[in-house]
């Protein structure tokens, strides 16, 4: 069964409630803004909702690591220009939430990098990121991605990475590094980018949402 059939599943046993699916934004500390691009997640939803049928909501919440809510969500999305800090105690928070099977995708949003991968070391000393080849299923969903990430602003003019912490072989954690997908799914007029880059964004987007949804494919 493909991503898009096991969401489906998903939705099915969640029942009437699954209209308040959604994306959760994750607020931190420590300076950098946690709320960059606005329009950025509203736009994928409405993209997820229209190209799948899954009943998606209309925005994103806003969920703080030690929300209690936090365990709800299939997918905590991090984006930002400057600093991340987390408390030791938020750590194991998001530790725990991504070893019970929730996915965390990092935007690299041009000043995040450095204090992000900071905040992973810490997060999962006892793991690396690593490169996610092209063949992983977070590239072969519902739309195929045969050279992996695709690279939407330039940022350094370096290649686009999509680096992953892997745990019994499930991906936990999604981090778009050289590429920022959110200024893709920003409405058109914010960043003036090509149809084709917002496109290519977009479908990422649904491809990392729909792996989310059904827990993750090995």
């Amino acid at each position: 069964m493909n991503i898009l059939g096991l969401a489906a599943l998903v939705i099915l046993a969640q029942g009437p409630s699954a209209d308040s699916l959604t994306i959760a934004r994750l607020q931190y500390e420590g300076g950098g803004d946690w709320y960059a691009n606005p329009s950025s997640l509203p736009n994928l939803l409405s993209a997820i909702r229209e190209r799948t049928g899954l009943p998606v909501a209309s925005r994103e919440a806003v969920v703080r690591p030690l929300d209690p809510e936090l365990r709800e969500f299939p997918y905590l999305y991090l984006t930002g220009h400057g600093d991340i800090r987390l408390s030791p105690a938020e750590r194991v928070a998001v530790r725990e939430y991504l070893l019970d099977g929730g996915f965390l995708h990092a935007d690299d949003n041009y000043g995040l990098d450095e204090s992000f991968r900071e905040e992973v070391e810490q997060l999962f000393p006892d793991a690396e990121l690593v490169e996610i080849p092209p063949e992983h299923p977070v590239f072969q969903g519902m739309y195929p991605f045969p050279e992996g990430l695709p690279k939407i602003h330039e940022h350094d003019g370096q290649r686009p990475q999509a680096l992953g912490i892997f745990r019994e072989g499930r991906l936990v954690l999604f981090y778009s590094y050289e590429s920022d997908l959110g200024d893709g799914w920003e409405d058109p007029g914010v960043h003036q980018d090509d149809p084709a880059l917002r496109e290519s964004a977009l479908r990422m987007g649904v491809n990392l949402f729909l792996y989310a949804l059904a827990g993750g494919q090995r």
